[in-house]
């Protein structure tokens, strides 16, 4: 269906349009036509892929092309566990892959549940109840509270009709419809009122529409267009390990084929060199790496299921850690989603209201302190009217946290809820904080009569008996009730509405709306015996003024301090909402968001600008209001555009394509939608912003352990090949033989590793800007700190077998006992400087007994190296011999030179910059944010 201004025009001229009269409908014989051009009325799911083929996709990696590799080598060596191990970590990164891919599929299908199954339709002028994949545009429907719309429609009639729309546009509470047009050509989607939308539900009344868009077509079919045509981000992690496994092969291929060479020209047998030449290229390939990042993702996302966010995607966990902007939107997420009065006017008097929530706990302040409510008798009126005008009722339910211990603060928030319109349950629980709840005041008033509120009047009235009598009371917009009122209540007195009181109430209306808070006024009146109660203009006259009450869905506490934490961290908060700009504004304001130097952008300006426009100015925008589901998908891509990492949260369908385009989508455990939970790479489980901060440690923990283990691994290869390396261009015997290089790459590699993915965070985590997304691997001095410490391993293992070589040349024992030295030296200096691995620093600048597990691991190390040097069985296997004392006083100082010569060095450079405070190039490594 060609996309229309359907808002624009009026409802005759829709059904002269679509070719259909408003009392007969389609016949079936024009409704089968209709699909044939048209189409069913569904989504499509795009092309799927065989789980087969999304399997096997997996294997084309580089890094598991070089691992099969491995494999073969390690089995022609005889070396069969380490075949076995290359093998188990090449099927098990596999299957991870695939289960992510496989239900990243997923998220359109759950996008097809939010279609309704049924319609009722007007068909040859019988209203049929039919599956609603058969309706085509033009078909006449009806709906009612609780129906889900089964198309795009343009209302003809609409009766007391609120439609839930927050989750397509984002919108915090239900929005009113109404039949009659638009005059606007641009209009955003949250304010077309005479249109209604497929998936969204009916709250509240009755209407009747004709179907403008189906299928595809629809806005909840664009969304799944937006989210078949939008490719899934390559996490920094992901790109990152790729480029790094690269580089290694190369170096470990090309310095391995050298060391063979060199050893051959200076006379070494062309087959030892060829197996010391294999073995050097086993134990420089990484095989471990992605087992050890699996390890380290897979045990933070434990850690993080403890902190209410659950991993979908396991290299999310690091990407959320160098995220530089989190976008997120604020109902559910920011805010509370729970509609809350804030302040009461009455009387010349302003009241603030405290507590958050549904739960009916809260004091009413006037200066302080609390209100006498039996002395004051305004305030009771206005309560009176706020609980009995309204149909809403609140309730204690069970909680969300099922099969979870709770805190008492948990309890008290997720314990209340709420059944009916969120407005109405602000001035029930408003009401039931001083005791007056609709179950109290049944007792003595008894409703009698209701005129329900509609889009042209914007009020709600209700007539109750009491005490002999009747009273109307009324609530509604003030700009419409206040022409309704003839009289107010001041000082306790009914008081005719001058001009003079009727301006000031205007005028504290206008304030609290500027404050971002939705205003509702109260009235009521004595209803005369003989007057007709069943008529509505006659209720609604003569009224008499009681006071306003300004409701806001309010900000989470806790958000602020996370915002702030954020901010700390160099992570940009933005707000993307549907709500309204002033609103929006308000919130973000208090919240820390928007502050001085940024700016705010409209839904309707963003349209209105080119892509390269929004990219000049989205750095410096950090509220995004009145927006549609593309336009966030806009915002994201700039961003991206930009250079910046971005995370995406939301809870909402409308959110869906931005969360799955973003470099880490967020979505909301308890109100987000399945939509945006299949299209997520994280689920907060309790819907708190502050799960976020706890994310993003957790990730920049698990990226600068992921660090630690490539420092620790390359530095220990480096240290190998250089000792072989230097000791073929000096002529000398191997130092190490096949099997010791084979067992060092076992042993070095094994636990200590592992260890250091579960390594605790250093205390500064939180107080470094992110890494940019682009930054290599070897950044922030890596490669450097691989370089220096991997050189001196080899050049100490080298110089240790030198010294014990030289005492007898010509001796093969001694040679044996220099080779074993060698191997001793080489094991002990890769424990001594994984200690080193654990600071950005020094190996001085951290408790070494902090990580329980790494301690286990080097003792269990050494003891290996231990049995190997000294048990008979496994000497002639390993051609190793025992050491004495001169020989181990050599191991040892040669193994702790190059982790505690560099650590003595960083020590005194750092205390050199700390000391110069002078202007130049040298600053503080705080400053700069460079680690020694």
């Amino acid at each position: 269906m060609e996309q229309k201004n359907w808002h624009q025009w009026s409802g005759e001229e829709v059904l002269a349009q679509l070719g259909v009269e408003r009392n007969l409908g389609l016949t079936p014989s024009e409704a089968e036509k209709r699909r044939e051009q048209y189409g069913w009325n569904e989504l499509s799911e795009g092309e799927r892929i065989s789980p087969l083929l999304l399997f096997l996709n997996q294997f084309k990696d580089f890094m598991m092309l070089v691992l099969m590799g491995a494999t073969l080598i390690s089995g022609i060596l005889g070396e069969y566990l380490d075949a076995i191990t290359i093998i188990a970590i090449v099927v098990l990164n596999s299957v991870l892959g695939f289960v992510q891919e496989f239900r990243a599929e997923r998220s359109l299908r759950a996008l097809k549940q939010l279609s309704a199954p049924h319609a009722n339709v007007l068909r040859e002028g019988v209203v049929r109840n039919i599956p609603a994949k058969e309706l085509v545009p033009g078909d006449i429907i009806a709906v009612e509270s609780g129906d889900r719309i089964p198309a795009d429609i343009r209302w003809l009639s609409a009766h007391s009709l609120d439609v839930e729309e927050s989750a397509l546009t984002g919108e915090s509470h239900p929005v009113a419809k109404h039949a009659g047009r638009l005059l606007e050509a641009e209009v955003p989607l949250g304010d077309q009122k005479n249109l209604g939308f497929m998936g969204t539900m009916v709250t509240r009344g009755s209407g009747r529409g004709v179907v403008i868009r189906s299928g595809m077509d629809t806005e909840m079919g664009k969304i799944a267009d937006l989210i078949q045509s939008t490719d899934t981000q390559e996490t920094p992690l992901q790109r990152r390990l790729e480029q790094l496994g690269k580089i290694l092969i190369y170096l470990a291929l090309g310095l391995t084929v050298l060391v063979v060479l060199v050893g051959i020209l200076h006379g070494q047998p062309a087959g030892a060199m060829f197996f010391a030449g294999v073995s050097l290229a086993v134990a420089a390939i990484p095989e471990g790496l992605p087992a050890i990042v699996t390890i380290a993702l897979a045990l933070g996302v434990q850690r993080m299921i403890k902190r209410k966010a659950i991993v979908r995607k396991l290299p999310s966990v690091e990407t959320l850690g160098c995220a530089s902007v989190i976008c997120s939107d604020k109902t559910g997420t920011l805010t509370q989603n729970k509609m809350t009065v804030t302040r009461l006017w009455l009387e010349g008097r302003t009241l603030e209201v405290t507590g958050e929530g549904y739960e009916p706990v809260g004091h009413i302040l006037e200066n302080g302190k609390p209100v006498d409510l039996k002395k004051d008798q305004s305030l009771r009126r206005l309560l009176q009217a706020s609980a009995l005008c309204s149909n809403a009722e609140i309730y204690e339910g069970e909680s969300s946290l099922r099969g979870k211990k709770k805190t008492r603060e948990e309890s008290a928030e997720l314990q209340w809820k709420l059944k009916g319109d969120p407005t109405e349950g602000a001035l029930v629980v408003l009401s039931a904080k001083l005791g007056l709840t609709s179950h109290a005041l049944s007792t003595v008033y008894k409703r009698e009569q209701e005129f329900p509120f509609d889009s042209q009047r914007k009020m709600m009235s209700v007539v109750v008996a009491h005490q002999g009598g009747h009273m109307a009371l009324v609530k509604g917009a003030p700009d419409m009730l206040l022409d309704k009122c003839s009289y107010i209540l001041w000082d306790g007195k009914v008081v005719p509405f001058t001009g003079t009181l009727r301006h000031r109430v205007q005028c504290e209306n206008e304030e609290l709306a500027r404050g971002a808070l939705r205003v509702l006024g109260l009235a009521y009146r004595d209803v005369k015996p003989n007057e007709n109660m069943e008529n509505q203009d006659i209720v609604e006259s003569h009224l008499v003024f009681v006071g306003l009450a300004g409701m806001i869905d309010p900000p989470r506490k806790e958000a602020k301090e996370a915002i702030s934490v954020c901010r700390r961290a160099g992570i940009k908060t933005i707000m993307i909402t549907g709500d309204h700009k002033l609103t929006a504004e308000a919130i973000a304001a208090e919240l820390g968001i928007l502050q001085r130097g940024g700016s705010s952008l409209t839904g309707h300006q963003l349209a209105g600008m080119s892509d390269e426009e929004l990219e000049r100015q989205v750095d410096l925008v950090c509220v995004y209001s009145r927006v549609a589901p593309e336009h966030k998908l806009r915002i994201v891509k700039a961003l991206q555009r930009k250079g910046h990492v971005v995370a995406m949260t939301g809870d909402g369908v409308n959110d869906a394509p931005a969360i799955k385009a973003a470099d880490i989508g967020i979505a909301m455990g308890i109100t987000g939608t399945d939509v945006s939970k299949e299209a997520s790479s994280l689920i907060l489980s309790d819907d708190n912003f502050t799960s976020i901060v706890a994310a993003i440690e957790e990730g920049r923990n698990i990226y600068e352990n992921i660090r630690k283990f490539i420092r620790y691994l390359l530095a220990s290869n480096v240290g190998e090949i250089l000792t072989m390396f230097f000791a073929m261009l000096a002529g000398l015997p191997l130092p190490l033989l096949p099997i010791q290089i084979l067992w060092v790459n076992l042993v070095t590699d094994g636990l200590p590793a592992m260890a250091l993915g579960v390594d605790q965070p250093e205390k500064d985590l939180m107080e470094h800007k992110p890494r940019g997304a682009n930054e290599n691997i070897f950044a922030r001095r890596l490669g450097w700190k691989i370089l220096s410490r991997g050189l001196l391993i080899g050049l100490c293992t080298l110089a240790a077998f030198w010294i014990t070589y030289s005492v007898d040349p010509s001796s093969a024992q001694q040679l044996a006992t220099a080779q074993s030295v060698a191997f001793a030296t080489l094991v002990m200096a890769q424990l001594i400087h994984v200690f080193d691995c654990r600071s950005s620093r020094s190996i001085f600048h951290r408790n070494i007994l902090q990580n329980k597990y790494l301690v286990v691991a080097v003792l269990s190390s050494i003891l290996l190296l231990l049995g190997v040097m000294y048990i008979e069985a496994l000497q002639p296997i390993f051609k190793t011999v025992p050491l004495g004392t001169r020989e181990w006083a050599i191991t040892l100082v040669a193994a702790g030179i190059p982790t505690f010569l560099l650590g003595a060095g960083s020590v005194w450079s750092g205390r050199r910059r700390r000391k110069y405070t002078g202007p130049g190039p040298m600053m503080t490594a705080k400053s700069t944010n460079i680690r020694a």
